[in-house]
This record gives C-alpha cells, structure tokens and sequence, in this order.
C-alpha cells in the first residue's frame, strides 16, 4: 500500500514537467497584451502617420500587440471603434484628433478598467477620471528654432540681393485659426524676427487638417500673390510642399523630414509621441496612475527639430542647435512678451481659457514672470493671439478684407493681425443679427404655409347631404 502511494506521488509529480503541460505554460507566459489606436486619417496624411509609425515601434520595443483603426470620423464612429477594442480586449486606447474626444471621453466613462488616452484635447484636467489623460508637446519651441532658419534665410536672401529688407516676408498654410495652429505660426514668426528684424508674415486657411488641393493652392497664393519667400505649414499633406518644390521656395516641414525635395526643403521638425506611448503602455500594464496631462518637449525628447539641408544659410545648423540648448535650460522663453506687441502695445496680461467650457470663457492668467506659460496649465495649446507682424486671411473672408483695409488705411490704422481678430469677431455678429432675424421669419412663414395648406383642404372637402335624424334634430 504504502509502495503504491509513493508511485502515485511520483506520477502526479511527473505530469507537471511533460511536453503538454510545458506547453499551456509557454502560452501562459507569451500572451501579450494590445494596445489600440484610432486615427483620422491614414498614412498618406503626416500627421496620422506620425501616430501610426510611433505607435508601432513602441508595440515592437516593448513587446505588446498593437491595433490601428484609421480613416475614423471626428463623430459616433469614433466611439464605436473605440468600444470595440474595449471588447476585443485593448488595454488601453490612443486616439490623435481634436474631434474625437468626445467620443473616446464617453467610452472611457463606460469602461472604467480601460485606459484612454487622446492628442490635442483639453478636458482630461477637468473631468479629473483615472482612466483618461490627454497628451500634448510643446512643438512651439521646434517651431521657434525652424523660424531661426527660415530668418537667416532670409537674411541670406538679402545680403546676396535677391530681395529687399521690406520684402522678407514670410507665408504659412495654416488648417484652422485655433489656438493650435496660432501658437505654432506665431513661435516661427517670433524664431524668424529674432534674427531678421524685417520679417513680416502671411497666413492663410484651408479650413481642413489635410487637404492637398487647397493646401497647394493656399501656398501659391502665398507665393504668387503676397511675393512670400519662404513657406511654412500646420497641415497634414505634401501639397504646400509640393508647390514649393515646383516654384523654388524654400519649404519649413511638419511631421518629418522631406529631404526628397532638395530644392525647396530647409528644415523640419515633428512631436515624438513614443515617450508618452512608452509611459501610457507601461503605467497601464503595472496599474500606476498618470497624470491627467502630459505635455512633452525638447527635454524629454517629445519635440524634434531635424538637421537642416544643404540649402540652409551658412551658420544654420549651429545657430539651431544653440538655440535648443537655450530653450532646454529655460534662457530663452519663446513667448517672452518684451518681443511682441499687439494692437502697438506690450501685453503685460491675458486671461486664456485654459478650463474648458461650452461658453469658452477665459478663465486663467497666462502671463507672469515677463512671458506667456503655453501648454504650462494643460497640454494642449491655448495661446490664441494675433500679435503686430502677422496678417492672417480666411479665404472667403478676403474679398471683405481687401474693402475694409482701405477704410482702416483712412483711419490710420496698421492693418495687422489684431485688427483682422475683430473683424472676425464682426463677421461672427453680423451673421447672428442675420439669423437673429431670418429664422423667426421662416417660422412664421412655415406656420403660415401650413395653416393655408389645411384651409385649402377643408374648403375643398365634399359636403355630404344631412341625414335625416340630424334634420330632425334641427327641427327640434
């Protein structure tokens, strides 16, 4: 009996060290987790495809499984990708467009043991939920130091007599006038005027993130009409570049290099989002918590500005990379309000609406210490200013522009960004005074057409003869 308990033992011992056993074990310890992203756009966009490539290297560097679902509207269809992955058992979640945070806000309330994270948003520091954080870099400090280049281009340009001091303007596509997209032309300019004193600046929308016809057609617009020498964008498609490249401008890249177009390519820069990817999937595999916001930069790698080409002004590449290493020590601010006025005059105070609210009510000081605290409050941008220099131009707006630049030619007035911020501002009450007006009207005329409508019928309708009880009944 007691040979046969010892043989049991021995048995039962064994089978945890068979083949199969070793087997369940291995698959065991090689499941891997996903992590998901969800993307506006495909790869043919620079934007998107900066995602897409960071998100895949860190999924390969740490050893975890990655999904992608692109081409995803800034609508429903975002929280209906994001709450299939959250079924398909993603991790954590990662989507790159302003628009869809919304929808990844409302997924992240419904699967609370999920990660959820978004580029550009600006609610996480409010909503104050463990499972939602946005993410952000300071990318105006790589747009500072490209503007360095394009400014000792330009310098280069005038010293060799190919233009005049006066004629040192440069142009910028930009997707929308929001604070973004400001924040970002406004450094370059600021880059660009710390070394050409002459520099003035031209803006122009698209009114689209990533649109190669009008990106192409606003640049040379820029070119050909406002005599811009050198050309610079926040939008997601080689047309700007292309046009460039075609005419022989010198082109500022976003999102990566473009070295393939050698006559026209100076320099580039992009946001490195595999730091925070890096940190999201590891904070989320070990259950830490993060911060609300992450706002990347040059310290942490999170901002890059690529070598500049061969076509740069001699002396460039120094000149940039000494004015990264003053931004990383904090000797340079690049919002440093003693070089900037607007409207003729130094601001000294600013509330921005840092605090999101359906009203956008300024909500936060942002100036102290002598210069603006961009993305210091949240990580997403929020300087939203046109400062004296840069004249920026909504297409369908132009046509009005061109009439009331002649009336504030006769007031004597400078025509610069500030003055086209309140023409904006007067467009936007015009067109309420006009809906003011004509949606009560439509009302009325609705009611009225609907109330002829049922007359009509009824005056139309067949009258049958009285039956011979309601006759009675008359007679009574």
């Amino acid at each position: 009996m007691v040979y046969k308990l010892i043989f049991l033992l021995v048995l039962i011992h064994s089978s945890f060290n068979t083949p199969i056993n070793n087997i369940f074990r291995k698959r065991s310890v090689q499941t891997k987790d996903k992590f998901c992203l969800i993307t506006i756009h495909d790869s043919n966009s620079s934007y998107d495809k900066n995602f897409i490539d960071a998100f895949n290297e860190i999924g390969t560097e740490l050893g975890v499984d990655v999904e992608i679902k692109s081409n995803i509207p800034e609508g429903e269809e975002c929280y209906n990708a994001a709450k299939e992955f959250a079924e398909s058992g993603c991790k954590g979640i990662f989507a790159d467009s302003f628009g869809h945070e919304e929808y990844i806000l409302k997924a992240a309330k419904e699967y609370p043991k999920i990660q959820f994270a978004h580029a550009t948003g600006t609610l996480a520091h409010t909503e104050k939920l463990d499972n939602f954080h946005n993410v952000f870099a300071k990318i105006y400090e790589a747009r500072y130091v490209t503007g360095i280049a394009a400014g000792m281009k330009l310098n280069e340009m005038i010293k060799n007599n190919e233009i005049k001091e006066s004629e040192a303007k440069i142009g910028y596509v930009g997707a929308f006038p929001y604070a973004e997209v400001i924040s970002g032309f406004t450094a370059f300019y600021l880059g660009a005027k710390s070394v050409c004193n002459s520099t003035t600046m031209k803006v122009r929308y698209t009114g689209s993130w990533y649109d190669e016809k009008l990106e192409k057609e606003a640049a040379e617009k820029l070119i050909d009409d406002d005599k811009c020498k050198i050309i610079s964008q926040h939008a997601d498609s080689q047309g700007a570049p292309n046009a460039c490249e075609s005419k022989g401008v010198p082109n500022v890249y976003y999102n990566g290099e473009n070295t393939q177009l050698t006559k026209s390519y100076l320099i580039s820069q992009k946001i490195n989002y595999k730091p925070f990817f890096k940190i999201f999937v590891e904070n989320t595999q070990k259950g830490t918590k993060m911060n609300y916001d992450y706002t990347g930069s040059l310290n942490d790698d999170s901002v890059i500005v690529y070598k500049a080409s061969s076509i740069a002004a001699s002396g460039t590449q120094t000149a940039v990379d000494k004015a990264i290493e003053d931004l990383k020590s904090n000797k340079t601010k690049v919002f440093d309000t003693s070089k900037f006025t607007v409207g003729g005059q130094k601001l000294t105070s600013y509330k921005a609406d840092v605090d999101t609210d359906e009203n956008f009510e300024t909500d936060t000081e942002a100036i102290s210490d002598g210069y603006f605290h961009e993305s210091e409050y949240r990580s997403a941008p929020y300087f939203d200013i046109i400062i004296d220099g840069i004249d920026s131009i909504i297409e369908e707006e132009e046509e009005e522009e061109e009439e009331e630049e002649e009336e504030e030619e006769e007031g004597g007035k400078n025509n610069n960004g500030t003055n086209n911020f309140y023409r904006k501002e007067k467009n936007k009450l015009s067109t309420g005074v006009i809906l003011a007006i004509l949606i009560p009207c439509a009302v009325v005329l609705i009611a009225a057409a609907i109330v002829g409508v049922i007359l009509s019928r009824r005056a139309s309708a067949p009258v049958s003869a009285p039956s011979e009880s309601t006759i009675q009944a008359m007679k009574i």
